[in-house]
């Protein structure tokens, strides 16, 4: 998937499930947005160009992918990773919110 891929219909976080995805700042190399999901919160399919998140809390997600392929990852508060581009299906899976700040590079 090319770091353009998020632009596509339908595809924007911000535009498809704008829930739990807010633009904080946009210039022409990149876009910083907020996530937040409460427990058990799950989004709709979409994809980010490469990507590093800031998680401001500790957390459990299912992503699924197009194929139906689906992985948990985890993390720790003040955790940051880099992520290339991607299309997922994203699922708090734990008893606790979400809230990371994501870091969208445009190419």
């Amino acid at each position: 998937m090319s770091a353009g891929a998020a632009k596509a219909p339908g595809s924007d976080p911000v535009k498809v499930d704008s829930k739990h995805y807010k633009v904080m700042l946009e210039n022409d190399r990149f876009r910083v947005v907020r996530v937040s999901y409460a427990p058990g919160d799950k989004s709709v399919m979409h994809a980010h160009p490469e990507n590093l998140a800031v998680f401001l809390s500790d957390g459990r997600a299912k992503f699924t992918s197009p194929d139906g392929k689906s992985e948990e990852r985890t993390w720790k508060a003040g955790e940051v990773m880099h992520s290339p581009a991607e299309q997922h299906l994203p699922e708090n899976v734990s008893k606790k919110p979400i809230d990371a700040i994501l870091i969208e590079f445009k190419s």
